[in-house]
């Protein structure tokens, strides 16, 4: 069983990148992480810094066998209508993940453009709120 995770901008720096906020972590590790905790999924992880890159993924998923898609867009999270209307094709279960708590950020952090076509979103549990994702998107099933 697959699980998609969707990455935005930036998140290739994870480990190297405002650790207080990020932690000390990077992709691969949150990886390892998941399939160690999940040991019959397999987790694909896309990463770009380009929107339409991230728009040609999630139009591709549209017709592949996810049992949920986790998002994490950065800071696209605030400001891409586009991806919003893109998720919003996805036929499977969404579930939005930031590693920092986007409410206790600065002011223009506080708004997901994404959240609203996503069935949650889990917020400032650094790695550990990507298990809390995969888990809702079981229970969800």
């Amino acid at each position: 069983m697959n699980i998609l995770i969707l990455h935005g901008p930036n998140l290739n720096m994870l480990g190297r990148r405002e650790k207080e906020h990020y932690g000390g972590g990077d992709q691969e590790e949150l990886q390892r992480m998941l399939s160690e905790r999940f040991p019959g999924f397999r987790f694909e992880l896309f990463q770009s810094n380009h929107e339409g890159e991230l728009l040609d993924r999630i139009h591709k998923a549209v017709d592949e066998d996810h049992v949920g898609v986790i998002v994490n867009f950065g800071g696209l999270t605030h400001t891409s209508v586009a991806l919003r209307d893109a998720l919003s094709l996805l036929p499977q279960d969404r579930i939005e993940v930031h590693l920092s708590n986007i409410h206790a950020r600065e002011s223009f952090r506080h708004t997901s453009l994404t959240g609203g076509v996503c069935r949650g979103m889990v917020s400032g549990f650094g790695f550990f709120g990507y298990i809390m994702a995969v888990e809702a998107l079981l229970h969800n099933r």
